[in-house]
């Protein structure tokens, strides 16, 4: 996952490489929901939809199977992005395998994914969602807004935005020189 570093990836054999992210937040109607909405439609943008993977989970079962929450979609939807075919999920385990980055929003999360991960190695590939943006000082935890109001969903949308832009900026360079896709891959 890191080297010396710099981002790197598994090459795997069934096609092109793709680079797999899964934001965790708690329940994965919030923050992470926003994160993935967010990251890939960077993706999008960047022409990367073939070699950069990104989805979301939780780290409890409190949610699995619903929508985002209201106010995320709405907050989504007032700076251009999509949520609303988003459905929670849990996260699980084995998962850890196929993923190059877990990346949580708090240090709780953190931990609780650590505790899940198989092995160090695996535990590696857990990070916090701000320890990718060079700007953030202070705390790495990214507030939960589902106990508060709609501006406060509004003020972490931006608070993601800025990081994945950064997340992506640091994914970028372990995909030059990789095969361009062929077809729909």
């Amino acid at each position: 996952m890191r080297d010396n570093g710099a981002m790197t990836f598994e090459r795997r054999a069934d096609g092109p490489p793709a680079f797999r992210i899964c934001f965790v937040c708690t329940g994965n109607i919030c923050r992470s929901p926003m994160a993935e909405a967010v990251l890939r439609k960077l993706i999008e943008d960047a022409g990367y939809q073939h070699r950069i993977r990104v989805d979301s989970a939780a780290t409890g079962d409190w949610h699995v199977g619903e929508r985002a929450d209201h106010r995320t979609v709405d907050a989504l939807d007032r700076r251009g992005y999509d949520g609303t075919t988003h459905r929670a999920r849990q996260f699980d385990a084995d998962w850890f395998a196929d993923l190059d980055l877990v990346i949580a929003f708090d240090h709780g999360h953190e931990r609780a994914l650590r505790a899940l991960a198989p092995d160090e190695r695996q535990a590696a590939k857990v990070r916090l969602l701000l320890s990718f943006d060079p700007l953030q000082t202070g705390s790495l935890d990214v507030p939960d807004p589902y106990y508060s109001d709609a501006a406060l969903f509004d003020t972490v949308l931006v608070t993601v935005e800025r990081a994945c832009r950064a997340l992506l900026r640091q994914i970028t360079p372990a995909l030059a020189g990789t095969p361009a896709p062929r077809g729909d891959a």
